[in-house]
């Protein structure tokens, strides 16, 4: 006959223990994979926006960032910008170079779509709209959620590319185009993937959508 054995209480407190140990390492890995967790993500349709033909919502994998153009500082620029939107040519597009708490930056429509990444060339691929020139005569504070159009380092190259700044950036003024701000998703902007060897990200994350919020 086989005789029952009955716990002591330091071995349930040690059971006890490694049962909460167990639940608490497993939570921690669930909230170290989700980065989106406690990141707050805004319906743009509950907002009311004082000038909503300028509102751009950029929707990545950790919800909306709301932007607003700025027609009247670089009017071309912006109407490029606004037209490979409405042509949703932005969609699938990666997040290529990311500097932590500096800069994100995305737009490469030839080598970045996510079916056809080139690793070799992405960051240097073009539109097919051909460049227009820089529009940095306007006064500028490149405060952070700022979104300029990229270039190389010659002036009037810019193209499709663009950047936000993830923190204040006053060396940039007068040296790249301004084409908005974010009003709304900083914190969802902080969570793209990013590299600690490079400005220039291995699978890297991607741009769902980009669309107007109102287009007429």
């Amino acid at each position: 006959m086989i005789k029952k054995i009955n716990a002591t209480l330091s071995e349930k407190l040690i059971l006890i223990f490694l049962c909460a140990l167990a639940i608490f390492a497993l939570s921690f890995t669930v909230i170290i994979k989700n980065k989106c967790l406690f990141v707050k993500n805004l319906d743009p349709q509950k907002i009311n926006f004082d000038k909503p033909k300028n509102i751009v919502v950029l929707n990545v994998e950790c919800g909306n960032v709301i932007i607003e153009l700025y027609p009247k500082l670089s009017p071309k620029a912006v109407d490029r910008f606004i037209t490979l939107i409405k042509s949703n040519s932005y969609d699938d597009v990666a997040f290529h170079r990311v500097i932590k708490d500096k800069l994100i930056q995305a737009g490469d429509l030839e080598f970045g779509k996510k079916n056809k990444l080139n690793y070799g060339k992405i960051g240097t691929g073009k539109s097919g709209l051909g460049t227009i020139s820089s529009e940095i005569d306007a006064e500028f504070d490149y405060k952070k959620g700022s979104v300029g159009l990229a270039r190389n380092l010659k002036y009037n190259t810019e193209d499709s590319q663009f950047f936000i700044i993830l923190d204040d950036e006053p060396l940039f003024e007068g040296e790249y185009t301004p084409i908005g701000k974010v009003l709304y998703g900083i914190k969802i902007l902080e969570k793209i993937k990013y590299s600690r060897r490079s400005e220039y990200v291995l699978r890297p994350d991607f741009i769902n959508t980009i669309r107007m919020y109102r287009i007429n």
